[in-house]
């Protein structure tokens, strides 16, 4: 199955439900949480090949996805996606590991799922923002985008593992830097105290 999807950034969740709602979109589930997680084998051979396999949870039930490498497009992100239902979660994750994958990155989010004809559409609040995500046809996508006010160059084909993963190095990057500026002051502040104390004594 070929999976065709783009995002879109929102900021005013309440608004753009409405807006979905008033140009008919239809509500398929109202907001739920979700747990992602995602597998690779030691050698990274899947993140190598653009690959990924990732363990989805939601609520009581779980899913195990695979999704190939993204395909060449300039507006969309087209990649090959199979997903089926797993019964036992805690099973699945055993079988993982007995076949030398290890859970490698994982994120949760807010999700809230709707349709419009022929696209999905998901409203998403996430740790790097909210976001719309539209998933079907091209010719529906850009049609249904056009109807909320946004155009192909307000299209986003990152993932949310990318977006997250750099958020979190730069929040890991600032907050080093914030440490090693206290650090650094504090040295010299105990720098300048022992010199205070040494002028003193003589």
């Amino acid at each position: 199955m070929i999976e065709t999807e783009v995002k879109i950034k929102i900021y005013d969740i309440k608004e753009t439900r409405e807006k979905l709602l008033s140009i008919g979109c239809q509500v398929d589930r109202e907001f739920y949480r979700e747990h992602n997680i995602f597998y690779d084998f030691a050698d990274g051979r899947l993140k190598k090949s653009r690959q990924a396999l990732r363990l989805r949870r939601i609520e009581r039930k779980a899913f195990l996805t695979f999704k190939g490498q993204p395909q060449k497009s300039r507006s969309f992100k087209v990649r090959e996606e199979y997903e089926s239902e797993v019964k036992n979660y805690r099973h699945i994750r055993k079988i993982l590991k007995k076949l030398g994958l290890r859970p490698t990155f994982d994120y949760r989010k807010k999700r809230m799922l709707l349709r419009w004809g022929r696209v999905k559409i998901c409203l998403d609040i996430t740790e790097v923002g909210n976001y719309l995500e539209l998933e079907g046809k091209r010719s529906d996508i850009v049609k249904l985008a056009r109807k909320l006010g946004y155009s192909r160059k307000d299209f986003i084909k990152l993932d949310y593992v990318q977006m997250i993963k750099e958020k979190r190095q730069r929040d890991q990057s600032s907050s080093s830097s914030k440490s090693s500026s206290s650090s650094s002051g504090n040295s010299s502040s105990s720098s300048s105290e022992n010199s205070s104390s040494s002028s003193s004594g003589s």
